[in-house]
């Protein structure tokens, strides 16, 4: 008999998911984002990449604020999809789920203009944050676990792009405009 319950059994850290996994439960599903997280080369820039397209068709569909509820929802979601995920893999924050990446980048693209060179440079700023995990990155990424712990410190790194686009934006492109 089938049911939407997983078996929690944890795997060995050695154990590798497949398709077959990410297509076996909901959460596993949405916590590779459909799968994408289980490229063999860097899962976590796909995971990221994986918001360009979901941004184009949210931003096409919905007004703003229905946006950010869609964005609240799909990190709600996360959470629970992530907790359970890390928890089947007996590792919290396996490099295979990439649900983390692809809402806290959809996030960002939601806040900045809606131009490719925008785009582009917010992609690379976040993929450093992500990778690089400066403070106070790092300390969410070691201090919160399970779900929650998974998709905050991602959350964090789409925090600091936005930031980082903020000061261009004030104090920046003004010193530009007057030369």
């Amino acid at each position: 008999m089938t049911t939407l319950l997983p078996n929690t059994e944890q795997h060995s850290p050695a154990f590798k998911p497949s398709l077959a996994l990410a297509y076996s439960h909901p959460a596993f599903f949405i916590a590779f984002s459909g799968g994408v997280g289980l490229f063999p080369l860097a899962p976590g820039t796909i995971g990221t990449l994986i918001a360009f397209p979901l941004f184009w068709l949210i931003n096409e569909l919905l007004s703003p604020v229905y946006f950010l509820l869609v964005i609240d929802m799909m990190f709600i979601i996360g959470i629970w999809a992530c907790g359970l995920t890390g928890k089947v893999l007996g590792d919290p924050d396996h490099g295979s789920m990439v649900w983390d990446e692809t809402v806290a980048f959809l996030l960002v693209l939601f806040f900045i203009p809606d131009e490719w060179q925008w785009q582009l440079a917010a992609f690379i700023l976040f993929r450093f944050f992500d990778i690089a995990k400066p403070n106070p990155i790092r300390y969410f990424d070691q201090h919160l676990h399970a779900g929650f712990g998974v998709m905050f410190d991602d959350i964090v790194a789409a925090f600091l792009t936005l930031l980082c686009f903020a000061g261009w934006k004030t104090w920046i492109l003004p010193i530009i405009a007057l030369s």
